[in-house]
């Protein structure tokens, strides 16, 4: 699901003249310090879709004619887009305050596309200097960047505000660091299944997919991975355990692939590991290319009742949904052991493929392109 930085445009973009509030000639138009060179590492190194929201009082009456407006407007818009800053909609309401309409923040009338589902607005933000701001992130269920430092909040505007600053250095800094996360939902004939997935988190889970060892692989994944994940899977388990095993494969997968975005600073690259009479190694590569191999040794060909088949079937579907190259052998008597040993080995090579460098900003590939 895509996260979106929903971004006032006066006062946060481009200065707001207190003479009358209105930027309608070049002499009043000057950005912010600092907007164009941190939000375009923000664009170029993050993954979130960019929106303006404004409110321009009047606009197209006789106190504010649209011939005054656009010029500087479309001269603002060409400037960041010339430094690699598109944004994917621009939003303008047109009322007075008076009106009090719904499209006139803190309203969400002119959002209503965002409310929809592929958007994820619970790790979304909108950046802005007023208060109305603030409460349009509280309206949607977002959270907030007060591009202010003289106003203080209500307890209610503070819960949804981590950060309160006039630099856009510190928001590009605040949301590097921000938590990576991935929410799917997918809904076929055959399963209903939701993945919240946190792949900065503290190894917290809840799983429930219907089938007990299942389960427990998917828990060792968060636990020794340290990602907190949140599923909850629901399939056609009345026929077999296939479609739920297989279908968990890919919306996991997808998760991974969204919360680790553009990829920008991840490490990328293997593990392997012991478990009492077994071994598993596990290599990975988030390299952008779905590739996948297969190797398992043990007698027993129904760990925890369930074919190893379906567990080949679940790592391939995870492999195709997150565009990795991913390798699995592993070998030993037991095949409880050896299979678990495969998921916790699986969850050590996500955790150091996913962890971020602290010492490096750029892509990890001569490409240009993961």
């Amino acid at each position: 699901m895509k996260k979106i930085l929903i971004i006032d445009r006066d006062g946060t973009l481009i200065h707001e003249p207190e003479i009358d509030w209105q930027v309608d000639s070049y002499e009043k138009f000057e950005f912010i310090p600092g907007v164009i060179r941190n939000l375009g590492r923000i664009a170029e190194e993050m993954d979130y879709l960019l929106v303006i929201v404004t409110n321009q009082d009047g606009l197209g009456t006789s106190s504010y004619p649209e011939e005054t407006f656009w010029p500087v407007h479309n001269k603002m818009l060409t400037i960041f887009s010339n430094e690699g800053i598109v944004f994917e909609d621009i939003m303008i309401d047109r009322s007075f305050e008076h009106q009090n309409l719904p499209t006139r923040k803190p309203g969400i009338g002119m959002l209503s596309k965002y409310l929809r589902n592929g958007y994820d607005l619970e790790n979304s933000f909108v950046i802005g200097d007023r208060l109305t701001d603030v409460q349009l992130a509280k309206n949607l269920g977002s959270k907030a960047i007060f591009f202010n430092t003289k106003e203080l909040l209500s307890e209610d505007l503070a819960k949804v505000t981590p950060l309160q600053t006039i630099s856009w250095k510190d928001i590009y800094l605040f949301l590097k660091k921000v938590n990576r996360f991935g929410k799917v939902i997918r809904k076929t004939n055959e399963t209903n299944i939701s993945v919240k997935l946190n792949i900065d988190g503290q190894g917290l889970s809840e799983i429930n997919t219907g089938i007990g060892f299942f389960d427990h692989m998917l828990e060792q994944i968060s636990r020794h991975g340290g990602f907190d994940l949140f599923l909850q899977a629901k399939g056609d388990l009345h026929i077999d355990e296939h479609h739920t095993i297989e279908d968990t494969g890919l919306a996991l997968g997808e998760a991974f692939k969204s919360a680790i975005g553009k990829k920008t600073g991840i490490q990328r690259y293997g593990f392997s590991l012991p478990m009492d009479d077994a071994n598993a190694k596990v290599l990975i590569d988030f390299g952008g290319r779905p590739f996948f191999k297969w190797k398992f040794k043990s007698a027993d060909r129904k760990p925890g009742g369930i074919p190893v088949g379906l567990f080949e079937h679940f790592f391939r579907s995870f492999c195709d949904a997150s565009a990795c190259n991913l390798h699995i052998t592993a070998k030993g008597n037991d095949a409880h052991h050896t299979i678990e040993a495969v998921y916790k080995a699986f969850a050590r090579t996500l955790r150091m493929a996913v962890e971020r460098d602290s010492n490096s900003d750029v892509l990890p590939s001569t490409k240009g392109v993961l």
